[in-house]
């Protein structure tokens, strides 16, 4: 796992919650949800190509 992905997750995470603290102030609470819900789906984006290059890391390395 490179330090990159750790880097870019919790860049997503502190502007996830800049905005949520901001719209919530503001009585935005839907929106608020909102960006969290889009925070977390960036993030499984994330994790999930990397998980995708583990696995294709293992299926060459065992030859399927």
């Amino acid at each position: 796992m490179e330090v990159d992905l750790i880097f870019k997750i919790a860049g997503v995470g502190i502007i996830v919650s800049i905005l949520n603290i901001l719209l919530k102030k503001a009585e935005r609470d839907e929106q608020a949800m909102m960006i969290t819900i889009a925070g977390l789906v960036i993030v499984l984006i994330l994790v999930i190509n990397q998980v995708s290059e583990l696995f294709e890391t293992i299926k060459s390395s065992f030859g399927f």
